[in-house]
């Protein structure tokens, strides 16, 4: 019977520095050059292009976690449907990320209330989790062997006594302005990690934290890029970095969030000349007079890519004949699809909007293998 476990104890980090190798700052530069020009090919476009950055980030984080769902259900999660789980904590998992990124980018600093809210808005509607949502853990826990016992654990974080010092010193690490954006995103991000401060959800809330970090040191204020995107593509070696980081060694990590920052922002380029060109050619092609529920609904889908019929009568500013009328002629031209196949609480979908979403993640992960 195994009566005593050793927990890992991290170290305080606030006051620490680390000064990595010239070929890892020079390739965490390069990155962070990247990853501003993506941002500023989103200017102007905010609205549209931060939601589907948003949720890029989100499912890849999601899919690190082996949570998993297909475009059709993921849609009806985002208005509120909530059959499928996985998709739902899909959704959450973009909640989580805005209330973050936001709230650190608006205050410009972090707050330890920052990240117990983002993990309130993750697992508030977790049908297992729900009473822990927004609270740090006064349980032990661990990374991975089996559910009922740390014996085969891959990591056994503090104890719950020692969170609370360990998040304050965290947070104080983050507010530094001395260390170089990357390095402080990879080290904070790891030292969330091997804290663990929640009982679930420490993984997407932790990713979280790294757009957090680069809004708040001004690298991005526009869009979130999808780094979440390159560590799926090296699931097993961001798992093994996090462990090297653990070891005191972590140059791995900082290295591979460069690699993938740079091919998410060399990627995300891509997406958002497309995404920016959509509203035109559905207008090219449709023609809509001026006034007419289909000039209405062609920015609506472009800014909301998932409507229920309530919104696409309110977007549409016309009877509800008017609208679907309009929508019949969006969907004739198949620019956008209705995914639940009934009658009633219907929803319709930008289809090539969430077509990018799964193209942008396909072509980051290619990008990380090449």
């Amino acid at each position: 019977m195994m009566t005593s476990v050793d927990a890992s104890i991290p170290p305080l980090i606030a006051r620490l520095d680390f000064i990595p190798s010239a070929r890892t700052i020079v390739a965490a530069e390069d990155a962070l050059l990247a990853v501003a020009q993506a941002d500023t090919d989103a200017e102007g476009h905010s609205a549209a292009l931060s939601r589907f950055m948003m949720r890029t980030e989100s499912v890849a984080s999601s899919k690190i976690e082996r949570i998993t769902a297909d475009a059709s259900d993921y849609a009806k999660a985002l208005v509120g449907n909530r059959s499928n789980s996985s998709a739902t904590s899909m959704v959450a998992a973009s909640a989580a990320l805005h209330s973050l990124v936001t709230g650190v980018g608006d205050r410009g600093a972090f707050a330890l209330d920052d990240l117990i809210a983002a993990h309130h808005a993750l697992m508030k509607n977790d049908a297992h989790e729900a009473d822990y949502a927004g609270r740090m853990r006064d349980i032990q826990n661990w990374i991975g062997g089996s559910d009922h016992s740390p014996r085969e654990a891959l990591h056994v974080p503090p104890a719950p006594e020692r969170v609370t010092t360990l998040m304050e010193d965290l947070i104080d690490y983050l507010n530094r302005d001395d260390v170089p954006v990357m390095v402080q995103a990879a080290i904070g991000h790891a030292q969330f990690e091997s804290i663990h401060p929640f009982t679930d959800g420490n993984g997407r809330i932790g990713r979280a934290l790294v757009s957090a970090v680069l809004r708040r040191r001004g690298v991005t204020r526009n869009a979130v890029v999808p780094l979440a995107s390159g560590l799926l593509a090296k699931r097993e070696d961001y798992f093994a970095a996090l462990g090297r980081y653990r070891q005191g060694h972590p140059s791995t990590l900082i290295d591979l969030f460069s690699q993938s920052a740079r091919a998410a922002a060399v990627c995300s380029r891509s997406s958002i000349a497309r995404i920016k060109a959509l509203p035109e050619e559905w207008a090219a092609e449709l023609r809509p007079r001026a006034g007419s529920s289909v000039a209405a609904l062609i920015p609506a889908f472009y800014d909301h890519p998932v409507m229920t019929a309530t919104e696409i009568e309110k977007h549409s500013g016309s009877s509800e004949q008017q609208a679907y009328k309009a929508v019949n002629k969006l969907a004739a031209a198949g620019f956008i699809q209705e995914v639940t196949g009934r009658k009633r609480d219907r929803v319709w979908v930008a289809s090539e909007l969430l077509a990018e979403l799964d193209e942008l993640d396909r072509r980051i992960r290619n990008a990380m293998d090449d």
